[in-house]
Parts: structure tokens; C-alpha cells; sequence
């Protein structure tokens, strides 16, 4: 049996994302980075409402870097 590993594609997005410029699938795909690393910076100033921007930043680039480190898998 195959193992679950990503989501169908979403073909009227792939149409879409085509027929952007280069810059702007870049810009597309800056602005996706920014509204993940947005809310994981939220979700940690949740749950460290205590912590300066300083320490929030250095929490979520650690976050961001565990999950780079983290393989991809069900």
C-alpha cells in the first residue's frame, strides 16, 4: 500500500500560478513565507506573551529551522 504523502494538486492553481511572470510567482511565494512565519510568530507570542521582540524573532527562526530539519511524511 502506497504511503499518503501530499495533497492532489490543485489544478486551477497551478493555471493560475502559469500564467504569472516569473517575479510574480516569486512574489507569490514570498508573500506564502510571510503569512507562515506571521503565524508562527503569532502562535509563539501566544504562548510566550512575556518575551521581547528580540526573543520572539530568535523562537521563531529556531522553530523555522527545526522544521527544516524535519522530513516530510505522513
Amino acid at each position: 500500500m502506497d504511503t499518503y504523502r501530499f495533497d492532489p494538486i490543485d489544478l486551477e492553481q497551478m493555471r493560475l500560478l502559469g500564467r504569472l511572470s516569473p517575479g510574480g510567482r516569486i512574489r507569490v511565494m514570498l508573500d506564502a513565507r510571510e503569512l507562515a512565519v506571521g503565524l508562527i510568530r503569532g502562535r509563539l507570542r501566544r504562548q510566550y506573551p512575556d518575551l521581547s521582540p528580540r526573543e520572539l524573532n530568535l523562537k521563531t527562526l529556531e522553530e523555522l529551522a527545526r522544521a527544516e530539519r524535519t522530513s516530510p511524511g505522513p
